[in-house]
């Protein structure tokens, strides 16, 4: 064999480098990312769950739950005042009921119709009756106020519970008469928009002017923070 004829070793060495004319090999070809969307069975790719665009609806509901917890909206309920009908309440009648019991004992020496006997009967009767009274009104109602409701509870042997909230009162007002101005005791009248008691009257409260005025101060209180809260949403 001649020398022309012979293999060049360097070109056996080193082999000539790959032009754009000659497909590379398989094992040079870039490797594939394997992040890239798979094709379903269908053929087409599936889109990555976090790469989905958010509805209008779910950009809304997101909004909204964001901006109620960043309201104070689960206040804690507190309460403010417990009463009922007070033994103040029932002065008057204690001083008219000794009167017409001495005026009753003073007849049956004096007026001959009116025997002891018959007088004494009736005294302890209208006792009874006052009495009775007394205890109907003292234990058949309890009022409570909260920071957020006001519940009246009423009966004897079967109790009712009505619960009005303090936004839904309209007006607060108290009447007094002249022996419960001495005694500070009275009455108070509410309005509300309530549909069970639209309006509501507390008999024989103790400090009525401090409890009507604490009705009221609770009612605007709520009816701002509540307006407040309505603006910030």
């Amino acid at each position: 064999m001649s020398e022309s004829e012979q293999p060049d070793a360097t070109s056996a060495e080193n082999p000539r480098p790959n032009t754009g004319n000659t497909r590379p090999d398989a094992e040079s070809a870039p490797a594939t990312d394997s992040a890239a969307p798979q094709p379903n069975p269908a053929g087409e790719s599936q889109p990555s769950p976090t790469s989905r665009p958010m509805s209008p609806r779910d950009r809304f509901e997101q909004e909204v739950a964001t901006r109620r917890d960043s309201l104070d909206d689960h206040e804690p309920e507190e309460s403010l005042w417990n009463g009922g009908y007070s033994p103040k309440a029932m002065v008057g009648w204690w001083i008219a009921l000794t009167a017409i019991s001495i005026g009753l004992l003073i007849g049956a020496f004096m007026i001959p119709q009116l025997s002891f006997s018959i007088a004494l009967a009736i005294i302890v009767i209208l006792w009874l009756l006052v009495g009775a009274n007394y205890a109907r009104m003292r234990l058949g109602f309890h009022y409570e106020l909260t920071s957020q409701r006001f519940i009246h509870k009423t009966g004897l042997l079967t109790r009712r519970t009505d619960r009005i909230e303090v936004i839904d009162i309209d007006d607060v007002s108290y009447e007094q008469g002249p022996v419960q101005r001495l005694f500070g005791v009275g009455n108070i009248n509410i309005t509300s928009s309530d549909r069970s008691d639209p309006e509501l009257r507390l008999v024989g409260i103790d400090k009525v002017s401090e409890v009507s005025g604490l009705i009221d101060d609770v009612r605007r209180t709520e009816r701002r923070r509540r307006s407040l809260h309505i603006e910030s949403i």
